[in-house]
Protein backbone atom coordinates (compact mmCIF):
# COMPACT_ATOMS: atom_id res chain seq x y z
CA UNK A 1 0.00 0.00 0.00
CA UNK A 2 1.19 3.51 -0.64
CA UNK A 3 1.96 6.36 2.26
CA UNK A 4 0.95 9.48 1.50
CA UNK A 5 3.80 11.85 2.06
CA UNK A 6 2.64 13.35 5.16
CA UNK A 7 2.16 10.28 6.54
CA UNK A 8 6.14 9.37 6.45
CA UNK A 9 6.47 13.37 7.94
CA UNK A 10 8.10 14.12 11.06
CA UNK A 11 5.35 16.49 11.66
CA UNK A 12 2.00 14.60 9.97
CA UNK A 13 -0.53 16.96 11.28
CA UNK A 14 1.08 20.25 10.54
CA UNK A 15 1.85 18.72 6.66
CA UNK A 16 -1.38 17.61 5.58
CA UNK A 17 -2.72 20.76 6.77
CA UNK A 18 -0.47 22.79 4.54
CA UNK A 19 -1.20 20.92 1.87
CA UNK A 20 -4.76 21.08 2.20
CA UNK A 21 -4.69 24.99 2.45
CA UNK A 22 -2.50 25.25 -0.44
CA UNK A 23 -4.37 23.68 -2.53
CA UNK A 24 -8.09 25.81 -0.91
CA UNK A 25 -6.12 29.09 -1.31
CA UNK A 26 -4.96 28.14 -5.20
CA UNK A 27 -8.78 26.84 -5.69
CA UNK A 28 -10.22 30.22 -4.45
CA UNK A 29 -7.67 32.43 -6.48
CA UNK A 30 -7.87 30.83 -9.99
CA UNK A 31 -11.76 30.94 -9.27
CA UNK A 32 -11.55 34.53 -8.39
CA UNK A 33 -9.60 34.75 -12.02
CA UNK A 34 -11.79 32.73 -13.70
CA UNK A 35 -15.02 34.60 -13.16
CA UNK A 36 -16.08 37.58 -15.57
CA UNK A 37 -16.07 40.71 -13.24
CA UNK A 38 -19.49 41.07 -14.66
CA UNK A 39 -20.72 38.17 -12.70
CA UNK A 40 -19.20 39.51 -9.43
CA UNK A 41 -22.58 40.19 -8.44
CA UNK A 42 -23.94 36.95 -9.05
CA UNK A 43 -25.91 36.35 -6.27
CA UNK A 44 -27.27 32.11 -6.02
CA UNK A 45 -30.95 32.86 -5.29
CA UNK A 46 -32.94 35.90 -4.59
CA UNK A 47 -31.99 36.48 -0.84
CA UNK A 48 -30.61 39.55 -0.29
CA UNK A 49 -28.87 37.70 2.76
CA UNK A 50 -26.81 35.08 0.51
CA UNK A 51 -23.90 37.30 -0.35
CA UNK A 52 -22.82 37.81 -3.96
CA UNK A 53 -19.58 36.17 -5.57
CA UNK A 54 -17.71 39.25 -4.90
CA UNK A 55 -18.75 39.18 -1.36
CA UNK A 56 -17.60 35.47 -0.92
CA UNK A 57 -13.76 36.02 -1.74
CA UNK A 58 -14.04 39.67 0.73
CA UNK A 59 -15.42 37.10 3.22
CA UNK A 60 -12.53 34.79 2.60
CA UNK A 61 -9.74 37.55 2.46
CA UNK A 62 -11.38 39.28 6.29
CA UNK A 63 -11.41 35.88 8.00
CA UNK A 64 -7.75 34.80 6.73
CA UNK A 65 -6.61 38.15 8.17
CA UNK A 66 -8.54 37.71 11.12
CA UNK A 67 -7.52 33.58 11.82
CA UNK A 68 -3.72 34.03 10.92
CA UNK A 69 -3.41 37.02 12.98
CA UNK A 70 -4.83 35.23 16.02
CA UNK A 71 -2.60 32.29 14.92
CA UNK A 72 0.84 34.92 14.98
CA UNK A 73 -0.04 36.31 18.36
CA UNK A 74 -0.68 39.99 15.74
CA UNK A 75 -3.02 42.83 15.87
CA UNK A 76 -5.53 42.05 13.02
CA UNK A 77 -3.88 44.05 10.54
CA UNK A 78 -7.48 44.69 8.84
CA UNK A 79 -9.14 45.49 11.79
CA UNK A 80 -12.08 47.49 11.37
CA UNK A 81 -12.20 46.65 7.22
CA UNK A 82 -15.24 45.02 5.81
CA UNK A 83 -13.38 43.33 2.39
CA UNK A 84 -17.03 42.04 1.30
CA UNK A 85 -17.89 45.57 0.53
CA UNK A 86 -15.55 45.87 -2.11
CA UNK A 87 -16.64 46.36 -5.62
CA UNK A 88 -14.18 45.63 -8.73
CA UNK A 89 -12.76 42.11 -9.28
CA UNK A 90 -9.14 43.90 -8.71
CA UNK A 91 -10.15 45.50 -5.34
CA UNK A 92 -11.57 41.67 -4.50
CA UNK A 93 -7.98 40.25 -6.40
CA UNK A 94 -5.69 42.33 -4.14
CA UNK A 95 -7.59 41.71 -1.25
CA UNK A 96 -7.57 38.34 -1.62
CA UNK A 97 -3.78 38.19 -2.89
CA UNK A 98 -2.63 40.54 0.14
CA UNK A 99 -4.79 38.12 2.96
CA UNK A 100 -3.29 35.01 1.52
CA UNK A 101 0.12 36.17 1.73
CA UNK A 102 -0.47 37.49 5.35
CA UNK A 103 -1.08 32.86 6.20
CA UNK A 104 0.99 31.86 3.84
CA UNK A 105 4.30 32.33 6.17
CA UNK A 106 2.21 31.67 9.34
CA UNK A 107 1.32 27.79 7.31
CA UNK A 108 4.79 27.71 6.50
CA UNK A 109 6.33 28.20 9.57
CA UNK A 110 3.66 25.33 11.07
CA UNK A 111 4.72 22.37 12.98
CA UNK A 112 3.00 19.45 14.39
CA UNK A 113 4.64 21.17 17.94
CA UNK A 114 4.32 24.96 17.36
CA UNK A 115 0.35 24.03 16.27
CA UNK A 116 0.10 23.22 19.47
CA UNK A 117 0.92 25.86 21.47
CA UNK A 118 -1.54 27.46 23.03
CA UNK A 119 -1.88 31.61 21.67
CA UNK A 120 -3.85 34.32 23.64
CA UNK A 121 -6.59 35.54 21.54
CA UNK A 122 -8.53 38.94 21.65
CA UNK A 123 -11.96 38.71 20.83
CA UNK A 124 -13.87 41.61 18.88
CA UNK A 125 -15.96 41.90 22.06
CA UNK A 126 -12.53 42.78 24.05
CA UNK A 127 -13.07 39.17 25.53
CA UNK A 128 -9.74 37.13 25.78
CA UNK A 129 -9.92 33.33 25.51
CA UNK A 130 -7.06 30.94 24.75
CA UNK A 131 -6.64 28.51 21.63
CA UNK A 132 -3.97 25.85 20.14
CA UNK A 133 -2.82 27.43 17.16
CA UNK A 134 -3.27 24.70 14.94
CA UNK A 135 -6.92 25.28 15.93
CA UNK A 136 -7.42 28.68 14.35
CA UNK A 137 -5.69 27.69 10.84
CA UNK A 138 -7.79 24.53 11.07
CA UNK A 139 -10.73 27.05 11.56
CA UNK A 140 -9.42 29.49 8.91
CA UNK A 141 -8.90 26.20 6.29
CA UNK A 142 -12.19 24.87 7.19
CA UNK A 143 -13.76 28.26 6.27
CA UNK A 144 -12.33 28.60 3.16
CA UNK A 145 -13.23 25.33 1.84
CA UNK A 146 -16.68 25.78 2.93
CA UNK A 147 -17.05 29.31 0.99
CA UNK A 148 -15.04 27.58 -2.03
CA UNK A 149 -17.76 25.10 -2.28
CA UNK A 150 -20.50 28.60 -2.68
CA UNK A 151 -17.91 30.16 -4.79
CA UNK A 152 -18.38 26.38 -6.91
CA UNK A 153 -21.86 26.93 -7.25
CA UNK A 154 -21.42 30.51 -8.56
CA UNK A 155 -19.18 29.49 -11.27
CA UNK A 156 -21.46 26.19 -12.46
CA UNK A 157 -24.31 28.69 -12.80
CA UNK A 158 -22.48 30.65 -15.30
CA UNK A 159 -20.91 27.55 -17.10
CA UNK A 160 -17.64 27.76 -15.75
CA UNK A 161 -15.62 24.90 -14.15
CA UNK A 162 -14.30 25.30 -10.78
CA UNK A 163 -10.59 25.11 -10.50
CA UNK A 164 -10.72 21.93 -8.73
CA UNK A 165 -12.82 20.28 -11.43
CA UNK A 166 -10.39 20.67 -13.66
CA UNK A 167 -8.94 18.27 -16.01
CA UNK A 168 -5.58 17.06 -13.95
CA UNK A 169 -2.36 16.81 -15.98
CA UNK A 170 -0.97 14.17 -16.67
Amino acid sequence: LAVPAFAQSDNPVSTWLKTAYTNNHNNILRSAEKMPEENYGLRPGTQQEVRTFGQQLGHVATFNFLWCSQAKGEKNPNAGNNLEKLSTKAEFLKALNDSFSYCDPVYAALTDASGAEVVEVTQENGRQTRNARMALLILNYGHNNEIYGSIVTSLRMKDIVPPASEPRKR
